[in-house]
């Protein structure tokens, strides 16, 4: 899984602000360093949504320096980051992973929206045709 190491800064009416180094348009606020951390979740969700969109890679993220506080993404969320990236990476589009598994392209869509749960297999299956094999594995 990805672990986003983040900043945390108060900002001027008392808010914690959350911000990500290695995924500048990601940021957001919480009235508690609790709320700020969950917020920042969704935050990074969207981000990511941007560079899906913008077919762009995800950065990795950078390693924290200690007691730096992180943000780890769900492991579904790791695997469809890794595999838009390997998609970027070959120059494969959404229309051709589609043409490749014999899904529809709502489908694609669905298999690259960060915030839609898809099923594991079918992930597994896009990287198969991309030449890949996904490593899951217990820390």
């Amino acid at each position: 899984m990805y672990s986003y190491p983040v900043h945390l800064e108060k900002d001027t009416n008392g808010s914690l602000l959350v911000t990500f180094p290695d995924i500048p348009e990601a940021a957001s606020v919480g009235d508690d360093e609790d709320e700020a951390l969950l917020n920042a979740l969704d935050a990074l969700e969207s981000a990511i949504e941007i560079y899906f969109d913008e077919k762009r890679e995800v950065p990795a993220p950078s390693k924290a320096r200690k007691g730096q506080r992180t943000v780890t993404l769900p492991a579904l969320v790791t695997a469809k980051v890794l595999l838009a990236n390997e998609m970027v990476r070959q120059g494969v589009r959404k229309a051709e992973l589609a043409r490749r598994l014999e899904l529809h392209m709502p489908q694609i869509d669905r298999l690259l929206d960060p915030r839609h749960s898809s099923k594991l297999d079918t992930i597994e299956r896009a990287f198969e045709k991309l030449g890949k094999r996904l490593d899951v594995s217990v820390v």
